[in-house]
């Protein structure tokens, strides 16, 4: 009998982004990159990953762009969308299906949620109090109007949520209500009828999954925010339908000029996206063995302002469905990245934008920065002084320079191979056994979705490495033992190439370059493309990851000695003191001209 088994299921599912603007660093640290370095790493564990997600086509913020720029809708989503996927490649997200919810196989998916949620009862018609326009002559979605919240006092609340306190709230709570369309205050409130779901019949089963003792793991605020509201019987109804032309159609009669809205189908693009990266896998039933094994560990990568959405209005529609499809195992939602002390707005422009950053400097070294800083349990603030010190002080000086003097002194000196190593002392020996149980030590913080302190772990053994060569001198060593330096330089080496797979979740580009230096050929972890794909609905653009060749494990594998080393080169380029004052200026320049357009 066989004692193989198959490998532990990781599906890692990531925030859709609006299709409606460019994604900025606070949505890279809070809800992007943060997944991609767990699922590199459950990747060179061996385990089994899905990492999914795509653009949200049919958020009202695309229609208000459209509208902003006189362009049709398709044309705005399908401009961000293709952005998206080529700044998400640029920064190296390794997604196995990075796709959109204009598919068919997304309106399939959520047309199945509606049928099921109404044959369940979640899910009921009934009219609703709803902001019209006098001006523009139409009722106002959610996006569609803003004031002031009326929780915290906010006044550039949004008419479904408060950015600045999270609260969940109707459009009509609003106080000074203010169409985005015409800017005008002339808002009357009319009777409209919709869909609701039903949140308060799902709250004693959203409770019961809550408190059922497996949460110990979730981030303690997730946890007791999404506990408290599933115990408070404050849940009601909500609508899941507009008065709107742009979204998915409703799959029953007599709602022919109203659309699903997208608070209700977004979420569910995790299950489209599961279907269609298996379909392009070749295996479209495939999809099955990922949400109905309970086996499967599903994650859902997001920021706090995406709590309510992931912790329970999506874990509700899930029990309401009825199918059995699994719960979340975690939520680890990160806080807010501030941008030089001030809260990122797009509106006022005071943020710095993903393509814009990568057309002027390299992925790892901001991998690196919104990493060691990362928003995992509270606001963090990125500034220009603090990344050029990061670049400079621990990217170049400490992990990139103990690679250039360890390889260009092995190239040189040991005729450009991986020298063979004497007897290891007790001091060899020593950080060797450290670098074998980083993997552990490194690995244990990942599992547990806490990066930062996985990333601090993984450089701590650079510094030992630092002081060992600074205490060995193998420089001096050359010159009157050169067995001696040759065992120094090879336990250096050994170690480097632990931390190439050690660092590779974090800093992908820069551990395959010297995966390449050390002599090894193909990729370490695999490749990430970009391809059409044919749809009932049209052909559109995909990101994908194949990681077929892969090259590396997580494991302290051996460096064979003999190995041919090719020429190294700098990982990282020291950035010049000026760019700091250039890039603060080109904030402020943006907030001017923000503040001038209003």
């Amino acid at each position: 009998m066989s004692n193989t088994h198959s490998p532990q299921k990781y599906l890692v599912c990531v925030a859709w982004p609006y299709a409606s603007g460019d994604r900025h660093l606070g949505h890279v640290a809070g809800a992007y990159l943060p997944p991609d370095i767990y699922a590199r790493y459950q990747r060179l564990r061996g385990r089994d990953v899905r990492m999914v997600s795509g653009s949200d086509t049919h958020g009202t913020p695309v229609t208000v762009a459209a509208a902003r720029e006189g362009v049709s809708n398709i044309e705005i989503f399908t401009r961000y969308h293709t952005r998206f996927v080529h700044s998400f490649r640029d920064l190296g997200l390794s997604f196995d299906l990075f796709t959109h919810t204009d598919t068919q196989n997304h309106w399939d998916v959520t047309h199945e949620f509606f049928l099921n949620h109404l044959a369940n009862g979640y899910l009921y018609r009934a009219t609703q109090a709803q902001p019209f326009c006098l001006v523009d002559q139409r009722f106002l979605a959610d996006r569609y109007i803003e004031g002031t919240c009326p929780t915290c006092g906010y006044t550039d609340a949004r008419g479904d949520q408060c950015d600045n306190c999270g609260n969940l709230f109707d459009a009509v709570e609003l106080i000074d209500p203010r169409c985005k369309i015409c800017g005008q205050s002339q808002i009357e409130v009319r009777e409209t009828e919709h869909f609701f779901f039903d949140l308060g019949k799902a709250s004693p089963h959203l409770a019961a999954w809550l408190n059922d003792g497996h949460k110990g793991h979730w981030r303690q605020a997730v946890f007791n925010y999404a506990r408290q509201q599933a115990e408070s019987g404050e849940l009601r109804g909500r609508a899941i339908t507009r008065d709107i032309d742009w979204g998915i159609s409703i799959p029953v009669a007599g709602f022919e000029d109203k659309v699903i809205y997208v608070w209700y189908d977004a979420v569910q693009g995790y299950l489209s996206a599961t279907r269609e990266v298996c379909a392009l896998q070749g295996d479209p039933e495939a999809w099955k063995a990922w949400w109905f094994d309970p086996a499967v560990k599903s994650l859902y990568f997001i920021g706090k302002d995406n709590i309510p959405f992931h912790a329970i209005q999506w874990p509700a529609f899930l029990i309401a469905d009825g199918r059995g499809l699994n719960l979340p195992y975690d939520v680890p939602a990160n806080e807010y990245l501030n941008i030089e002390d001030k809260k990122i707005s797009t509106s006022r422009r005071w943020s710095i934008d993903l393509p814009d950053f990568l057309s002027r400097y390299d992925p790892d070294p901001l991998r690196y920065a919104l990493t060691i800083n990362a928003p995992e349990t509270r606001d963090v603030n990125f500034t220009w002084d603090e990344f050029l010190r990061r670049n400079n002080d621990e990217l170049v000086a400490t992990w990139g320079n103990l690679v250039n003097r360890v390889l260009g002194f092995a190239y040189k000196r040991f005729d450009a191979q991986i020298p063979t190593p004497g007897p290891f002392d007790p001091v060899d020996q020593a950080l060797l056994a450290e670098s074998a149980a980083a993997f552990e030590r490194v690995g244990e913080e990942i599992e547990a979705v806490r990066l930062k302190i996985a990333l601090e772990k993984a450089f701590a053994l650079a510094h030992s490495t630092n002081r060992y060569l600074n205490d060995k001198a193998p420089w001096a060593q050359i010159k009157s033992d050169p067995a001696a330096a040759a065992t120094t330089i090879y336990v250096a080496l050994q170690v480097i190439d632990h931390l190439k797979v050690l660092l590779n979740p974090f800093l992908p580009f820069t551990t395959q370059q010297l995966h390449h230096f050390l002599g090894y050929d193909g990729d370490i972890f695999g490749r990430l493309t970009t391809e059409e794909v044919p749809d009932a609905r049209g052909v559109h653009l995909v990101l994908r990851y194949d990681g077929s060749d892969l090259a590396a494990h997580w494991a302290p594998a051996t460096l064979p000695p003999g190995q041919a080393l090719r020429p190294p080169q700098a990982l990282y380029k020291k950035l010049d003191d000026s760019i700091v004052e250039q890039e603060r200026a080109r904030l402020q320049e943006h907030l001017s001209l923000s503040a001038a357009a209003a």
